[in-house]
């Protein structure tokens, strides 16, 4: 298999079909060796892709074909960011990809990048959108919402490869795990492994779900127990909800719901490897109404939001997302907190997450919530940034007896 060329078309159709990389990547049919290389070749340039262009741009004079642009960007990851690949190697095979009147340019331009070298900029916040190739809007936002040295520390952490984690599932006898030395628990729940664990058997026979460790915090948060009514509403692919399902030991009902029908398929599916009974699911699009006005104990709202905590699993958002794009999210959040704030029993409780770091989408969200909907009050939130796992936010807020209000 030509992984380099493999590598070239999915790098196109994130470029030019704004494709996510990691759904392309899971149709590549390749032997472990191969997906590695492939793997590697594609996030490393996606993740650098701003540093790498800012290698080849002072050797072109007219502007390139966007086909052309991600070559040479690939090109570049391979001479300095992939270690074992000889340079004649890396330049050799780039050329080979281009089409026949383009060959010539693109040895040209990528032998000089060769012959400079790789020219990193300081470590500073100044030339920071360049060297970690971010949004320079993006990183005054965090500065703004965080700080600097924060801003800096998120935009590092987006760069380095992404932890995967397992989350064990108690129903299947997932709690067998903690006795295997090939696992690390980092808490009850969660664990690295010295294994694959996207191709383990034991995935598929229910006994862990693969769940970043902060978003297995997430549902703790509901504080459930067995016998509860649960509202999950924007619940694909369902990791949340199956979690939610075994801290509840599989007794009560849990309503899991969202906006088309082949992603309720996908909550179905692990319900059933996971050995979850507890869960209907239901198409519905979260910012409507629901018939009869049902009341549930506790409510789930992972909400929609713009991921930029989820910069290293996922680095092509950070180029599409806009000060503008990030606006229409927090009205649709605002739409579904509103739909579902009728639904909740008193005494109950509803927990808001996201995997964005954005106060516009997280705190700021939730106080307006809380200011439109004095029957709710905040019990605690908290922001997990993305240096050990993804960068997530959660609400807990509670539902207040009438008599309390009054």
């Amino acid at each position: 298999m030509d992984t380099r060329k493999q590598a070239y078309e999915i790098l196109c159709r994130v470029e030019k079909d704004n494709a996510y990389a990691g759904l392309l990547l899971r149709h590549v049919q390749a032997d472990s060796r191969e997906m590695a290389q492939i793997t590697a070749m594609v996030y490393e340039t996606l993740r650098n892709q701003y540093l790498l262009e800012a290698q080849w741009h002072p050797y072109i004079q007219h502007k390139v074909r966007r086909e052309t642009a991600v070559l040479l960007n690939l090109g570049v990851c391979q001479l300095f960011f992939m270690d074992g690949v000889p340079a004649y190697a890396a330049i050799n095979s780039t050329v080979s990809l281009a089409g026949r009147k383009e060959r010539g340019f693109v040895n040209a331009v990528l032998r000089k990048v060769q012959q400079a070298g790789l020219q990193m900029l300081p470590d500073d916040f100044e030339h920071a959108g360049i060297r970690y190739s971010h949004p320079q809007w993006l990183l005054q936002m965090w500065k703004a919402h965080y700080g600097k040295d924060k801003a800096l520390e998120i935009a590092k952490a987006d760069q380095q490869p992404s932890h995967v984690y397992g989350r064990i599932n108690t129903l299947k006898q997932g709690e067998d795990l903690r006795l295997d030395p090939r696992c690390h628990f980092v808490n009850d729940l969660s664990f690295t492994a010295d294994f694959p664990l996207a191709s383990d058997p034991m995935l598929s026979e229910g006994k862990y779900v693969i769940q970043d460790v902060h978003s297995a915090m997430v549902p703790l948060l509901l504080d459930v127990k067995p016998g509860m009514k649960v509202l999950d509403v924007c619940a694909a692919p369902g990791t949340k909800t199956q979690e939610t399902a075994m801290l509840m030991e599989n007794k009560g009902e849990i309503t899991a719901c969202d906006l088309y029908p082949a992603r309720c398929e996908l909550i179905d599916q692990l319900m059933q490897r996971t050995g979850v009974s507890i869960v209907k699911t239901c198409v519905h699009d979260g910012r409507k109404e629901w018939e009869n006005n049902p009341r549930f104990d506790r409510i789930l709202l992972d909400a929609p939001c713009s991921g930029l905590g989820d910069l290293s699993h996922k680095p092509e958002i950070r180029y599409r997302v806009s000060p503008q794009s990030l606006d229409e999210i927090v009205r649709t959040q605002k739409e579904i907190l509103d739909a579902i704030a009728p639904l909740l029993a008193e005494c109950g409780i509803l927990v808001y997450s996201t995997c964005t770091l954005n106060r516009k989408e997280n705190e700021a969200q939730i106080h307006a919530f809380l200011q439109r909907h004095p029957e709710y009050q905040l019990l605690k939130e908290k922001t997990w940034f993305p240096t050990d796992g993804d960068g997530f936010y959660a609400a807990q807020l509670i539902r207040e007896e009438k008599q309390k209000r009054s």
